[in-house]
């Protein structure tokens, strides 16, 4: 599979997503999608709230299916999952320590190895700084903590193809800047593909070699944008240079009229419910 003179790891072809609700047609989440992913690249994806980027991710992770149109990922290796994926929300296991959910994909994926598999684990532990933690619950876990653990568990496996959804957004700017910088070095270290999801369009042009801007629902891909710094990244460096600022307003300027049209549409659907409500029921 090619595209130009790139090879493409995920081919994504006129998909349409429309979610049903007993039989009926409920809400449009995707259109026309058309998308290709490099191999080894780290494709960031930016949208609206609502415009379909989860439900994109998901069907790239084979958790859900378009409603039209075809995903296609290319698989090298039976050795290695195809993906991995990583949530917004604490994905560990309450009742492991954190050497035994870092080393759960392994062994779920059937793809331990004894010794070289641990080895493996303590060295992504000490990459993300948690060695000292391993025999300790994630209950004794700071929230940052808990998403270190979730990355060492998903590169464990060495997928080919890691998706990640927004898993940054909850921490503080503090932790936040430290996985950012984790992420990358672990990224630049093993070079899987990664999609990731995010709101943060700085975060997009840190962590990216593309950024592709979604449109409000239902969701296309409006345009995609070269991120053009060098690698390997210091994240805290990249952040106060002119050229850094340039592409995260550039992004803005692609962004900014969907997340208007966004509002606008969801406060038509709030005027719609408030006229058809019953007088009484208002206030």
């Amino acid at each position: 599979m090619t595209t130009g003179d790139t090879t493409a790891k995920v081919i994504v072809r006129d998909v349409d997503k429309v979610f049903d609700v007993r039989g009926r047609r409920h809400f449009q989440a995707l259109r026309n999608i058309d998308l290709d992913v490099r191999d080894n690249e780290f494709l960031c994806i930016v949208g609206p709230s609502g415009c379909g980027k989860s439900t994109l991710l998901r069907m790239l992770g084979d958790l859900d299916t378009p409603s039209s149109g075809q995903v296609r990922i290319r698989r090298d290796s039976t050795a290695r999952p195809l993906s991995a994926m990583i949530f917004q929300e604490e994905s560990v296991f309450p009742w492991m320590t954190v050497a035994q959910n870092a080393a759960y994909g392994l062994k779920i994926t059937r793809t331990w190895r004894g010794r070289q598999s641990e080895e493996r684990i303590d060295d992504l532990l000490g990459k993300t700084g948690l060695s000292a933690f391993r025999s300790f619950y994630p209950h004794q876990l700071s929230g940052g903590m808990k998403q270190r653990l979730s990355l060492v568990r998903a590169w464990a496996t060495n997928p080919e193809l890691l998706l990640m959804d927004e898993p940054f957004a909850a921490l503080d700017e503090q932790n936040k800047a430290l996985l950012q910088q984790e992420l990358v070095k672990l990224w630049e270290a093993f070079r899987s593909t990664v999609v990731f999801i995010t709101h943060s369009l700085e975060e997009a042009v840190l962590l990216g070699d593309r950024v592709a801007v979604m449109t409000s629902a239902p969701g296309r891909i409006k345009e995609t944008l070269d991120v053009p710094f060098p690698r390997p990244r210091v994240v805290t460096s990249l952040r106060r240079s002119g050229e850094f600022n340039q592409l995260v307003t550039q992004l803005w300027d692609s962004l900014g009229d969907e997340v208007e049209r966004a509002r606008s549409a969801e406060m038509q659907k709030l005027t719609r419910r408030r006229d058809v409500m019953p007088a009484d029921a208002i206030g």
